[in-house]
Order: C-alpha cells, then structure tokens, then sequence
C-alpha cells in the first residue's frame, strides 16, 4: 500500500472534472517515483470539437480514455512511465489495459468499477498490480 493513493486518487478526480464528456468523466495521472509525470482525462482528440457524444448521446468512436491521453503524453514528454503506477477513477477497459502493459507502468490503482472487468484481468495476468482504492484509502 502506497502512502500517498489516496491523494494521487483525489488529484485524478480533479483532472476528470476538466473532461467535456457528459456520460462519464475520467482522470488519469502516471507517477512515478512520487513525481506526477503525465496526466489525462477523456476526450477528443487534439484539435477536435470539445463534443464528446453525437446527437443519440452515444460516446463519438474517436474519444480517447483518459488511461490512453496519459500514456500517449508522456511518450511525447521523452519520460518514461516504465515502473510508474497509474492512478485512474474508472478501472481500466480491455484497450487501455494493453496500452499500459506495452508502456510499462507496473501498478495501476483505480476508484470505480468500470462496466467490463476484462481489462482489470488482462492487466493481473500480465503481472501489473492493480489495487481498487476502497472509500478507507485502501
């Protein structure tokens, strides 16, 4: 148990909030040795219209996870996010969960139960811990 999850945790639901999405809002940050080195939250892609669901309220196909603008930026910042610990308020989907097992990030700590759990379980088999943050910080 790390000492600071909690507070990693309360900051990524912070960055959820600047996500345009109405259906869900996600935050992500990557740490590693207890520096913030990427952050991200749902959306469109750079340059996009800040819309993320068409006129049904079905999520556009093109909205990047927050798990996937994290990684995604730190691969442009030069950092290396091998041995990080990825902190992220729904648990990761079956993409993102292969994205953070090809960047290297060995320790993944969510919030929220994501719909699906096939990514949570990609994520174990690949020997990345994962930790569900309970309402007691644990």
């Amino acid at each position: 148990m790390e000492k600071f999850d909690k507070s990693y945790m309360e900051m990524a639901s912070v960055w959820a909030r600047n996500s345009y999405c109405k259906r869900r809002q996600v935050g992500a940050l990557i740490v590693k040795d207890r520096m913030i080195i990427s952050d991200g939250y749902n959306g469109t892609p750079s340059g996009f219209e800040n819309i993320c669901e068409d006129e049904s309220g079905a999520t556009k196909p093109y909205v990047l996870h927050a798990e996937a603008n994290a990684i995604t930026k730190v691969a442009k910042s030069g950092n290396s996010s091998s041995g990080a610990t990825l902190y992220v308020t729904s648990s990761p989907c079956m993409e993102c969960s292969k994205l953070i097992i090809q960047s290297g990030i060995s320790r993944v700590v969510y919030k929220d139960e994501y719909r699906l759990d096939d990514g949570i379980n990609l994520l174990r088999r690949a020997g990345v811990e994962v930790v569900k943050l309970g309402e007691d910080g644990r």
